[in-house]
């Protein structure tokens, strides 16, 4: 190989491994966020308020409350307070990916469960 190409080389192996998304997770702990996803092939929008111990979504008319326990600036566990079925009792594992302007990817998962799904919010207000 010659000079050129083994810079090359180490350039583009550093760019696909050195490339960190920005986490600015703070920014993002609390506020009036929404979030919006595909539900039974039909696309709903939720509406959060989050401070640093209490979530209140408001989805469908209806409101509900979690309890928030951060485990670093970028995870924390979700539950609900007033859960009205089985369901509803299983805690909610949420991870910040990355942050982009008022916006953040996020990943969460039951806790103990190996499924993930991702997601958007949106900050809407501070």
């Amino acid at each position: 190989m010659t000079k050129k190409w083994s810079a090359l080389f180490v350039l583009g192996l550093c760019l696909a491994s050195c490339y960190q998304p920005e986490r600015n997770c703070k920014e993002f702990k609390t506020g009036t966020y929404s979030f919006t996803a595909m539900i039974d092939g039909e696309e709903q929008t939720t509406t959060f308020v989050r401070d640093e111990a209490i979530e209140i979504d408001y989805f469908d008319g209806k409101q509900d409350t979690s309890s928030i326990r951060w485990l670093n600036d970028c995870e924390y566990i979700v539950k609900k307070i007033n859960p009205k079925s089985r369901a509803e009792e299983k805690s909610i594992h949420m991870k910040i990916l990355s942050t982009e302007g008022n916006s953040y990817t996020f990943e969460y998962s039951i806790v103990g469960s190996s499924q993930k799904s991702r997601g958007k919010a949106i900050k809407i207000k501070q």
